[in-house]
């Protein structure tokens, strides 16, 4: 595997979660990370309620060998943007590929995850009907995204599972207690996101009210400052960016899984696939800066918590 190989580019913030990208800029940051050798692509068909699905398209077009498209779906958004909860029963799942499909400009999609587990849906349910999808030729491997142990191996005994989508940073260690053993034991492979803290733990501020980072928690935390700028002192002491260092730990600590990386220029995308693991004795020192529960506040709202699965 390459070390770009390593690295997953997720495409979130190119649809106006983080603030607004020109989709010309996007499309060649896309672009520019397949030419370097980045193979995998992520999105939701409800980022952007599916602009993001549309640039990627257009970014993978005679490109489309080289790459692993991840799509996310299932969540359900009001005209307004706002969250109204999760579908996803069987027909709601090949409704939402269909479209999927037609917006990407492709003959299958290569993971195809439901965002977030339905409660009113059981996950065999969900399973079984991507897995229809899987002989019907339409999906290639199926994933899933932020459910716990018992829905993991659920799921497992319905279709193989190719990885988990999850949450994991230096503020964000949770999965290490019995996800990640379970999926190892299990064979099951995971993508995991949101290793800058979104942007917290390199200095980057929240643009605007749209940029829903201002409505986390940790992000309205003041305490976290502190950690913040020990986090900046540790990396001017090894001569590397605070974007370094944490992706740098997230490669030498969980070396079997691929972490998906934001990017919002070609600068920050160049930092990325630049990046090397930390070594031993660096992981164990950061560790000790920022323990566990070193960053102060949930991930997401108090309400979006209780709806994750793998938070139980």
């Amino acid at each position: 595997m390459s070390e770009t190989a390593r690295i997953g580019l997720g495409c979130m913030g190119f649809s106006g979660m983080y603030g607004e990208v020109d989709t010309d800029t996007a499309v060649s940051i896309i672009q520019g990370a397949i030419e370097q050798g980045v193979t995998f692509i992520d999105t939701g068909d409800f980022y952007g309620m599916g602009d993001n699905e549309m640039l990627i398209g257009r970014a993978v077009r005679g490109r489309r060998d080289r790459v692993t498209l991840s799509v996310k779906f299932g969540l359900l958004r009001g005209p307004d943007g706002a969250i109204l909860g999760y579908d996803s029963r069987p027909a709601a799942v090949k409704t939402a590929c269909a479209y999927s499909l037609r917006r990407l400009g492709v003959d299958a999609i290569d993971v195809y995850r439901p965002s977030r587990l339905d409660p009113a849906v059981p996950i065999e349910d969900t399973v079984g009907a991507i897995g229809e999808l899987v002989q019907a030729g339409y999906v290639k491997r199926i994933g899933l995204s932020e459910v716990g142990v018992e829905t993991i191996r659920r799921a497992a005994k319905v279709h193989p599972i190719t990885d988990l989508q999850i949450e994991h940073s230096l503020a964000s260690r949770r999965p290490e207690d019995a996800i990640f053993p379970a999926l190892r034991e299990l064979g099951i492979g995971a993508t995991l996101y949101g290793v800058y803290s979104r942007g917290l733990l390199t200095g980057r501020k929240p643009v605007g009210r749209r940029d829903f980072r201002a409505h986390l928690p940790r992000f309205q935390a003041a305490e976290n400052e502190t950690v913040l700028a020990a986090i900046l002192r540790f990396a001017h002491e090894r001569q590397l960016t605070a974007a370094k260092v944490l992706l740098g730990w997230t490669l030498a600590k969980q070396p079997d899984f691929l972490p998906v990386v934001g990017v919002k220029d070609r600068s920050q995308l160049e930092e990325a696939l630049a990046t090397r693991p930390l070594s031993r004795d660096d992981v164990v020192a950061l560790e000790g800066i920022v323990p566990r529960d070193g960053v102060v506040g949930s991930r997401y709202g108090e309400a979006q918590m209780k709806q994750l699965d793998s938070e139980r």
